[in-house]
């Protein structure tokens, strides 16, 4: 709750505010300290009376257990900078093994110590070099190309490429967690959420945003599965077409949907809407001609021509962040 206070002033005119006594004292202010003020873009004042002083690291503790994986990964969407896990006794080989596999599925998270009963994992990634549009962009460019390749690769039966779409999702994932650390990073941070130009609302459709673009990547990481299920099997001349026809129109759909979220773009979010007529004509075909192919076929091309269908609804969901 806000504590009011009544702004005063000098005869010689200066306006001044008393600071709360107790969060003075909880800061270790004393007269004759410096405190910075920084003016949000809104009017408010913001006051750090850390100022000049290097920001204490944010360390966690952690202890070897079945969900080691889920709780380093925990630690570091949260921002915690140094990451320790500790053991009362050696830590075995599969306990480093699992430690160094979810360090490297994070980015900036390195091991600077390790000993026989201790880990030590750090951050050594610096917020401010990692604007929200610019990783939500890297990510959107490894997913984009993902879901291109991933119907080539349907149309034509080239499991190698299957295989490459699979294997780049770990790159979008990594990514994600990147956004996603940065994001609640910037809520804590007032300061950061200024310099970034970034507001807490923002972090919030940021991080929704990234959400959908990592979906649409699983999507085309789903169609992959089918083409390998497939193995080499090719449709129809018909069911290429439209598939290519199909993943044209949910491309342009989710690179639309995308530069209107960046640019705040409301025409070009209702142009995503609009499509939804085509899509569905061009699925209702597929599934038109589907009947022609033979039954061991039909289910893979089926399913894959649905999770083609989930990119567009990503991508309306997208476009629907803007307003």
């Amino acid at each position: 709750m806000s504590e009011l206070r009544k702004v005063q002033r000098t005869p010689t005119g200066t306006f001044f505010v008393c600071l709360p006594r107790a969060w003075a004292e909880h800061n270790g202010l004393k007269k004759g300290a410096l405190v910075a003020l920084d003016e949000a873009s809104d009017g408010r004042l913001l006051i750090d009376a850390k100022y000049g002083s290097e920001p204490l690291p944010k360390v966690a503790v952690l202890a070897p257990g079945p969900f080691l994986a889920r709780e380093i990964v925990g630690r570091y969407l949260f921002g915690f900078d140094v990451i320790r896990i500790e053991a009362k006794e050696r830590i075995d080989f599969d306990v480093r093994s699992l430690v160094k596999s979810t360090v490297a599925s994070l980015i900036g998270l390195e091991i600077v110590e390790e000993t026989y009963s201790q880990i030590v994992l750090q951050c050594l990634l610096e917020p401010s070099g990692f604007p929200p549009e610019k990783n939500l962009r890297r990510s959107y460019a490894i997913v984009a190309g993902m879901h291109r390749d991933v119907v080539n690769s349907l149309v034509d039966g080239d499991l190698q490429l299957a295989k490459s779409v699979i294997a780049r999702d770990d790159e979008s994932n990594r990514l994600y967690f990147l956004l996603v650390r940065i994001l609640r990073t910037i809520i804590q941070n007032p300061v950061l959420s200024e310099k970034l130009g970034i507001s807490p609302i923002d972090c919030v459709d940021y991080r929704l945003a990234a959400s959908l673009v990592e979906a649409i990547g699983d999507a085309s990481v789903q169609v992959a599965a089918k083409t390998l299920e497939l193995n080499g099997v090719k449709p129809s001349e018909e069911l290429r077409k439209l598939l290519l026809s199909l993943q044209a129109v949910c491309y342009e759909a989710h690179e639309q949907a995308l530069k209107a979220f960046v640019c705040k773009d409301i025409a070009l979010a209702e142009n995503v809407r609009g499509m939804h007529e085509k899509v569905g004509a061009v699925y209702a075909d597929i599934e038109r001609a589907i009947k022609s192919q033979p039954l061991e076929v039909m289910p893979q091309i089926l399913a894959a021509s649905s999770f083609l269908q989930q990119v567009y609804e990503y991508s309306v969901d997208l476009a629907d962040l803007v307003a």
